[in-house]
């Protein structure tokens, strides 16, 4: 329970008709991840769907909001600040908004990790500035 006041009123009817979108439509480039920009279709959310193989995964880089990683597949090597994790299937952690992070496939499969962020649109600053995302 929360002490929280809940004013909205529950409808049947959507501000907009409900829809699927493709995975394919979500795919970056020629890879396996896909990234959902929440703005783009209503939520309040946004997430990549990692798909990498062993050794990839993104540079170091921080946001300014929380990001919290869901694996799904394999094995995780997930750099926070200047900890170091191992996160496995089935594992959740998360990042402050702020702190400098990155994460590997540190398996031998592929690593198939959920990574949502705190904010309906994704902003990614790379510690290399040739990076993008």
């Amino acid at each position: 329970m929360t002490d929280t006041e809940i004013t909205l009123t529950p409808t049947t009817t959507p501000p907009a008709t409900p829809a699927i979108v493709p995975a394919g439509a979500l795919r970056i480039g020629t890879g396996r991840t896909r990234r959902f920009v929440g703005r783009e279709h209503g939520a309040g959310i946004s997430y990549f769907f990692v798909d990498n193989d062993p050794g990839e995964g993104p540079g170091l880089h921080w946001h300014p909001y929380a990001e919290t990683w869901v694996v799904l597949e394999g094995t995780a090597r997930i750099v926070v600040g200047e900890s170091e994790l191992t996160a496995r299937e089935g594992d959740t952690a998360t990042v402050p908004a702020g702190v400098w992070h990155r994460f590997t496939n540190a398996g031998d499969g592929p690593l198939r990790m959920l990574c949502i962020h705190a904010s309906d649109t994704i902003i990614q600053i790379w510690a290399d500035e040739s990076t993008t995302s």
